[in-house]
């Protein structure tokens, strides 16, 4: 039988199946420039042009690492690009593809996951253009899980990893600082009911109030461009600054043997937030002293001897991000 728009809008995944699903989605999802075999068969193939490839996974779970009660699933179909996009960039690569797996409870909604490949579409075509979705998966679980693994293109040059820095660097960033953190701190405090839950009317009022600061944590925009740029300039290790400044530059600083000491001038005015609030997936890298920084990358400290983090030459022993088995407070929404 064939629905109206509004009857087949309101189909579930468990009133659908699998094969009518992938027919509503795949029109929506962008093409990848490096597709020599997209959606259809058992597996996709990709031209690599460098011989090699970068290739990253990354997960989204309903309750530590979003809430349906703040993110339309258009939302979420941006933001699994953005997490992952960022990844490759901090790679020095270019990114080629997305292959995305769901599983969803069978009473969603067939269109909240064409909202979500269109969320998808644009995040991709907004943070690099011409990386498409080859392919994935569905499947049904009562939690709502999407799992996105990224392709990149290195086009030459050696990849830029986090155990090259060295002593005399400047280290920089290239994006925000704490601006998704901070809007997720907005929305914890004023779009939560009584018991702490999120709640839908108050995210409404939140948003309308706050826009920009709600949507830094719900669509971030990370400079995906400068990861290629800060390659070509000699960046000597980078790496996607996805659980918070303090946690991840303590991850580059143990994987070079060296310290890292940054300027709390440089920061902004809120540096506890510039340190330790996570989620605004910008890039952090090293660079030789003197070299020029390109695209919107922006010095923030200096590579030392010794070990960890210090701010202002003072050690930073606090754990200074996020951890999910450490951070999530067991509510849903």
């Amino acid at each position: 039988m064939t629905m109206s728009g509004s009857d087949a809008s309101a189909t579930t995944l468990g009133e659908a199946s699998e094969r009518e699903t992938l027919k509503r989605i795949f029109p929506r999802l962008p093409e990848s420039r490096s597709t020599i075999v997209g959606p259809g068969d058992d597996a996709a193939v990709l031209a690599a042009p460098d011989g090699r490839y970068v290739v990253t996974t990354d997960m989204m779970v309903h309750g530590p690492d979003f809430r349906w009660a703040w993110s339309a699933p258009y939302d979420l179909g941006w933001k699994a690009a953005a997490t992952n996009l960022s990844d490759v960039a901090a790679m020095g690569a270019v990114p080629t593809a997305l292959v995305v797996a769901i599983a969803a409870p069978a009473s969603t909604p067939v269109s909240d996951l064409e909202e979500l490949a269109d969320g998808l579409r644009d995040g991709c075509a907004a943070l690099a253009p011409g990386c498409g979705v080859v392919g994935g998966d569905l499947s049904v679980s009562d939690t709502f899980t999407i799992a996105v693994t990224a392709f990149g293109d290195l086009e030459g040059r050696a990849p830029v990893l986090r155990s090259g820095a060295r002593v005399g660097d400047v280290v920089a960033v290239s994006g925000m600082l704490g601006a998704a953190a901070t809007g997720l701190r907005l929305l914890f405090s004023e779009a939560v009911d009584a018991a702490g839950e999120p709640d839908r009317a108050r995210f409404e009022r939140v948003l309308a109030a706050h826009p920009e600061t709600v949507t830094a944590q719900l669509r971030p925009r990370p400079p995906i461009a400068d990861g290629p740029l800060a390659a070509q300039a000699g960046a000597t290790a980078m790496l996607d600054l996805s659980d918070g400044l303090a946690l991840d530059a303590r991850r580059v600083a143990e994987a070079s043997g060296v310290g890292i000491d940054l300027d709390p001038g440089l920061l902004g005015d809120d540096v506890e937030i510039a340190l330790t609030g996570g989620e605004d997936h910008g890039l952090f890298a090293a660079f030789p002293a003197g070299a020029g920084l390109p695209g919107g990358f922006r010095a923030i400290g200096v590579v030392v001897p010794g070990a960890g983090v210090l701010v202002g030459g003072r050690p930073f022993d606090e754990r200074g991000g996020w951890d999910p088995y450490i951070g999530w407070d067991g509510h849903g929404g």
